[in-house]
């Protein structure tokens, strides 16, 4: 790009003006870091008004007559007043204080400056001076003062241009470091989610237990870092296994801290976790009167008790989403879907006196059941009118479709879940957890 001659910006054509305004504004616009921007800044604005040095000054956080440098031309080494603040120098009184702590743009036509003054280092040898305050919320928080060796250096005219454009650069500035400020925040938060994250997983199970007669396969996606979506499985004497899903209200960390507390009670039952009925009950009689009274969160939730032996499982449910099982072989519109499961009490963690109830169902050679949190049902298209959510006959039509394959039914669904959404990331936590039966002799009939 042709450079446009500083030395006719001054006086020369406005076209050449505008050229050198447009190439510092475009320069301007492409930092993004506060220091570097200052230095062009900088660079720019001394090829229209050159000086003989410069100070900048800082009252942020200080009283009178406390004063900071936060930049001076006499320095030989590159100092970064945001990152290296704390090694800066406080100044109390004399000549820097009186200027900033006036709140007012100052120019000085003789300069004079007592030796004992702790602004004399940095004014040696200069005779005039401006002084143009940064204003923020109202006050003069920051000011950079320019110097000239000859008397009476600065044109008053141009004072009133070199304030505004000095604030706007100032506001310019200001918001760059907050830009800074707010994404290394994020970056620390995305840091302390990210260890939540992991905490909560190595609180899901390892591995899926091997049951005989059934191939088990689980998917678990989070909206956030962390969720409050939970699943588990307890060994129990006989060869039986209690399988649990649950669901906090709400997402992110606070739904995945109450998902820990869940999870920690149901492993603090005395003795096996069973009868279904009675895990519930435990875990809604501590939630309520510990954790969750009266702020508003629950926790829905499915615990079966399967036993290989007869093929079924005992159940009971509090306000979790119906699980749904696909009968026998048949698929597409030979596949006959139903849920089996009732009753459902209240969810777990909105009254201490829920009690809860057992139901049975029995699972044959081919059968299908799929568990699953609300975060697949109302899954919303982006594309459907008022936003539609995936619902039960989507995943009734996707389990249909499906072979008799624990993990091609997870796929089946999550295919279908994307397709719907346009491929959005999901709003809510998404866990699926699917369990295809088949023939084993071990079974009592």
């Amino acid at each position: 790009m042709t450079r446009t001659d500083p030395s006719r910006v001054g006086t020369g054509a406005w076209q050449e003006r505008l050229k050198f305004v447009i190439e510092t504004v475009r320069e301007m616009s492409a930092q993004t870091d506060p220091q570097r921007m200052v230095e062009t800044y900088s660079n720019r604005v001394r090829q229209v008004m050159p000086v003989d040095g410069t100070v900048s000054l800082s009252r942020r956080g200080y009283q009178s007559p406390d004063v900071r440098v936060t930049r001076a031309s006499i320095w030989t080494e590159d100092v970064n007043p945001w990152k290296q603040r704390d090694g800066l120098v406080i100044h109390h009184g004399g000549l820097f204080s009186k200027l900033i702590y006036a709140d007012e743009p100052t120019v000085i036509d003789e300069l004079q400056v007592p030796a004992d003054d702790p602004a004399a280092p940095f004014v040696a040898g200069m005779r005039s001076a401006m002084a143009i305050p940064l204003f923020d919320q109202g006050v003069a928080l920051n000011m950079v003062i320019l110097f000239r060796r000859e008397p009476a250096a600065f044109e008053r005219e141009s004072l009133p241009e070199r304030v505004w454009l000095s604030n706007l650069f100032g506001r310019a500035t200001h918001n760059l470091v907050l830009s800074e400020q707010l994404r290394e925040a994020y970056d620390a938060v995305d840091r302390e989610l990210q260890v939540v994250a992991d905490i909560q997983r190595s609180l899901l199970p390892a591995e899926l237990p091997r049951i005989p007669g059934v191939e088990l396969a689980v998917h678990y996606r989070t909206s956030k870092h962390a969720g409050g979506d939970y699943y588990d499985f307890f060994p129990l004497p006989d060869g039986r296994w209690g399988i649990l899903i649950a669901d906090v209200s709400g997402h992110g960390t606070p739904a995945a801290v109450l998902m820990a507390v869940t999870h920690s009670i149901a492993h603090t039952h005395d003795g096996p976790p069973a009868p279904p009925a009675m895990l519930l009950d435990f875990v809604n009689r501590h939630l309520a009167a510990r954790y969750t009274n009266g702020n508003g969160t629950f926790v829905t939730a499915f615990y079966g008790i399967y036993d290989p032996g007869t093929r079924e499982m005992v159940y009971a449910s509090a306000g979790h989403p119906p699980p749904r099982v696909r009968r026998g072989q048949g698929r597409g519109a030979d596949a006959r879907i139903e849920s089996a499961f009732a009753p459902s009490g209240l969810p777990l963690g909105i009254d201490a006196d829920e009690r809860y109830a057992d139901g049975v169902v029995r699972f044959e050679p081919g059968d299908l059941l799929l568990l699953y949190t609300d975060g697949i049902t109302e899954a919303r298209g982006p594309g459907t009118a008022d936003f539609a959510l995936f619902g039960y006959d989507r995943l009734d039509a996707a389990l249909a479709g499906c072979a008799h394959d624990a993990g091609d039914a997870l796929t089946c669904v999550l295919r279908d879940v994307d397709h719907f959404t346009g491929g959005a990331a999901p709003s809510d936590d998404q866990t699926l957890m699917a369990a295809a039966f088949t023939s084993d002799s071990t079974a009592r009939n």
